[in-house]
């Protein structure tokens, strides 16, 4: 389920740091496309993903940032 496959994406950011596209598409058992799509969800939804390209790069959330409790309720 989508809304599954975000919130863990968002967690495993929020606690690794720092991840790949490739590592989140096994992870999920998805393809990197719709890893893709969804880190472009959850920038529209005002979480400030940060992807660096190269050796050293990866997926990140914005440094400092804290989730809103409010995206969580219903």
């Amino acid at each position: 389920m989508k809304i599954d496959r975000l919130m863990g994406i968002i967690t495993i950011l929020l606690q690794n740091g720092k991840t790949t596209a490739p590592y989140l598409a096994e992870r999920f058992e998805v393809s990197r496309r719709t890893i893709l799509r969804d880190l472009d969800t959850l920038c529209q939804a005002g979480i400030p993903i940060i992807t660096e390209q190269g050796g050293r790069g990866g997926i990140s959330i914005m440094e400092g940032y804290q989730l809103d409790r409010s995206l969580l309720t219903a």
